[in-house]
Order: structure tokens, then sequence, then C-alpha cells
């Protein structure tokens, strides 16, 4: 069975961005990519992680690589594969360059047999296919254990780290201790936040990307009422009627007509919500470092607060089972699910567990898109956070948005002008503030949704990170 695989990749004409990307971005986007074809000579730039689906690294690659194939850069995709055993090492190690203990798993001489023998399986078909001369994108510390055998093979090998913490603390030094000889190898480091880089490694050969969405894939890109309407109907999230033009479809990336044909799984407590009831909404993964049980509990004590509205609370994520690099996603659903039960059932009846099919990975994006559009606040209740993908997509359906002061959180939001910060997930009176803040004044909300959608458009989307990916790519050809 091959152990690395190629994920298919459609070519996407920048162009599309003429229309909403500041001015002359386009432009100067088409400009280097000419630049970096005549300087690449033949040579590909590969990218390789641990999932197709799930995460933010593979929200990231699909647009961003296949802007780079319609300006002619030969660029491909490849996934290694791993098994149980890999996978909580490699969680572990996520879990402690955030700071938090995880699971307590040793990071000792046992987990780095585990992770190398894992990667010298992936590597043969690896090397057959990558070429001396070719650029290895490695992300993430699934995949850094890999540059000592690309670099001799002649590769120039960048490490692209999504995660983070601004402050050093014993877990944290523990996973980069772990990590150290394989980031030897590498020519040059790329971080979320300049706060993320360690003291140890090299700051000269490091860089700050922060990432970005793309306004045009199913999760993102724009849908009409009755598309929200009935897209939520059918996925179980409201209860009917359909619109009187029901409308299923959305636009997939390779420019065909996709459609909503799955369910969600909603485990609930009493009837669906309707389609007028307000609904205040988080969408991650099921991962303890997404803080989905305080959320509840905010939003538990906004209710006996007296003040509610009828508002409902969704925690939505993918479908246990559709996640290959995460093996704590159905221990952690299992643990929001035991809290849930626990709530008193006035409180249990307004709050749905909505886990979302990844069969179809653009549909699944159309199912959040839906979501998101429709809820009246959006919520990224995150104990400890690299960036926060979610928080910008959030941003640019012109949502207000609730999130903790963590990560690239912060970067994003700045509190009352464009979304409001919680100062941690600990507090959930400071939740329930404000909830009461944007229920009680509909204007405020709005402007702050507005004001987020205007931040993402100017600082976050595709045109930016391609912007800084091929400037990237010229300096090491």
């Amino acid at each position: 069975m091959p152990r690395v695989t190629e994920v298919d990749l459609h070519t996407m004409p920048i162009e599309r961005y003429a229309d909403i990307a500041p001015s002359g971005v386009v432009e100067r986007i088409q400009a280097l990519a000419a630049q970096l074809a005549d300087k690449i000579d033949g040579r590909v730039v590969w990218h390789v992680n641990s999932t197709a689906a799930g995460g933010g690294v593979a929200e990231m690659l699909p647009a961003l690589l296949g802007y780079c194939r319609g300006l002619q850069i030969n660029t491909r995709w490849l996934v290694i594969s791993g098994d149980t055993e890999f996978f909580r090492v490699t969680k572990r190690l996520h879990h402690a360059l955030h700071g938090e203990n995880g699971d307590g798993m040793p990071l000792d001489a046992r987990a780095r047999e585990i992770y190398e023998a894992t990667l010298q399986d992936n590597a043969p078909e690896l090397l057959a296919l990558v070429r001396p001369g070719d650029i290895a994108i490695l992300h993430d510390p699934q995949t850094i254990g890999l540059a000592p055998m690309l670099e001799e093979h002649g590769v120039r090998v960048i490490w692209r780290c999504h995660i983070g913490r601004a402050t050093p603390t014993p877990e944290a030094t523990a996973a980069w201790e772990f990590l150290a000889p394989y980031l030897a190898h590498v020519t040059e480091y790329v971080f979320s936040r300049s706060e993320y880089v360690p003291e140890a490694l090299d700051h000269g050969k490091s860089k700050v990307l922060p990432p970005s969405i793309d306004a045009f894939t199913p999760k993102n890109q724009a849908l009409k009422d009755n598309q929200v309407l009935t897209i939520l109907v059918h996925m179980g999230v409201l209860f009917g009627p359909m619109p009187g033009l029901p409308d299923f479809e959305f636009l997939r990336s390779d420019g065909s007509c996709g459609r909503v044909d799955r369910y969600a799984d909603i485990i609930r407590c009493g009837p669906s919500s309707g389609n007028t009831t307000p609904l205040v909404t988080q969408v991650s993964r099921w991962d303890p470092l997404k803080g989905q049980i305080g959320l509840m509990e905010g939003f538990a004590r906004w209710l006996d607060r007296g003040k509610e509205n009828g508002a409902e609370l969704i925690l939505a994520g993918p479908s246990v089972s559709g996640i290959a690099d995460d093996p704590e996603s159905a221990d952690t659903f299992r643990e929001v699910f035991l809290a849930w039960c626990n709530l008193p059932h006035e409180q249990r009846s307004r709050v749905h567990l909505v886990m979302l099919p990844m069969v179809d990975v653009e549909e699944n994006g159309a199912m959040v898109n839906a979501l998101q559009r429709h809820s009246a606040v959006l919520v990224q209740h995150s104990v400890q956070e690299g960036f926060g993908l979610t928080v910008t997509e959030a941003m640019w359906k012109a949502r207000p948005v609730i999130a903790t002061r963590v990560g690239g959180i912060q970067d994003q939001i700045t509190d009352r002008e464009n979304g409001l910060l919680l100062d941690g997930p600990a507090d959930p009176e400071a939740f329930a503030a404000a909830l009461d803040n944007l229920f009680e004044d509909p204007a405020f909300a709005a402007s702050l949704g507005a004001a987020a959608q205007e931040t993402v458009r100017s600082r976050y989307l595709e045109t930016r990170s391609l912007l800084d990916h091929l400037e990237l790519l010229l300096s090491h050809c």
C-alpha cells in the first residue's frame, strides 16, 4: 500500500480577484509569477503535509497551489501517512508547541523511534518523486523529520510552522528540543507570527507569513439566501419548509457545479432550530484547545442572566472519523457530549452538537459557509490558537465575531473595532456580557461585522498570501 499520496489540484485564475482585491495587487502577482517562471527552470515546488482534509493547512493549500498553477508555476501536493502511534506522537508535539500537556505522552526515545520510523517508511516514495534541485515546503511537526533525507537528496527544504506560543514553557521547550535535529537541515523557517519563532532558531533564516483565505472556495464564496436556507434545512440544522425555489448547489473549485446531498449528524434535545432563531455558532475541530466545553458554560451563563432572546448555540465540527491525523477527535467529542449531557434540560435543549460529513471536502465547505452566513454571532473560544483561519472565515462573512485573545486571533481582531475579544476562555460571565453587547445593540453588531469583512479584504485574502509565497520562492531560485 502506498504511504505517500498526491492530491489532485485544480488550476485557478488569479484574475477572478480583480474586483475584490486591493488595487494593483493582481498585476503585481502576475509580474512576480513571470519572474519566478523564468528562474525556476523546470523545477517543481512540493508541499508536504499529513492530511488532505481537515485543519488549516489542508484548507489553505488547494487555493494557494491552484493559483500558482494558474500562473504557470509547477507546484504539487503530497500527503504522508502514518499509524495511530505516529499521529499520537505528532498530536503530542502539536499540544506541546502550544505549551499544553496533551495526553502527557513522554517525548522520549520511544516517541522519536515511532516518529522517525514512520517518516523513513514514507521517504522512498517521496524521494522517487522529488528530484534534486526541487523545493520542498514541509508543513508542521508531522513532516519536518523528512528534512535530513530531502537535504541529502539535493532538495532545498523550507519548513512552515503554523502553530506556536509567544512565551516559552517546559512543554514547548521539550517539543523544540525534540524537533531540533531535523530543523538543522532546513534552509528557511516560515511562521504565522513573529512571537512564535523560538530563540533557539536562527532568526535570520525565519520569515513571518500569516495565513489567508480564498474568497472563492465553497466555504467562502457568496451564497444567496435561498441557498443558505436550502442547505441548512437539508442538513437538519433548521426545520422546514424549504424556500419556494430550493437551491442545493454551490460552485466547486474547478468551476463545476456541486450539490449538497449529505446530512449532518446532529445531537440535540428537542426540535431543530427555526429559521428565524438567532444562532450563536462555533465551527472548529473537536480538539481540547478549541474550548467547546467552556463555550457551552458561557452560553449557559448567558441563559441564566434572563436577557436572552431565544438564541441557540451550535457547536459544529467534522465527523470524528473524517480527520486522519487527529486521533484525539473522538475522545474530545465524547467529552463535549458528556458536558452537554450534564447541562440542565432547558439549557441542553438550546445547544446542538453538529458533526459535518468529510467524504466530500467541498460539500463540507458549502455546509460550513451556509451555517456561518445564517448565524447571528460567530465564536472562536480557543484556549490556544496558532493563527485562527476559522476566525478569518467568520470575519469574511460580515458577522460579528467573539473570540479569545490568544495566538493569531489577536492579530486579526481589534476589540470593539472589528469584533469582540475575551481575555481568556475561562470566564463565562465575560462571554455572556459579550453576547448581551451584540444582541442588545444590533447596529453595533452590524458595524463590527462590516469592519471584520473589510479587515479580511485588506489583509487576509489569498492575493496577499500568494504575493508572500511567490516572493519566498523567488528567494530560493
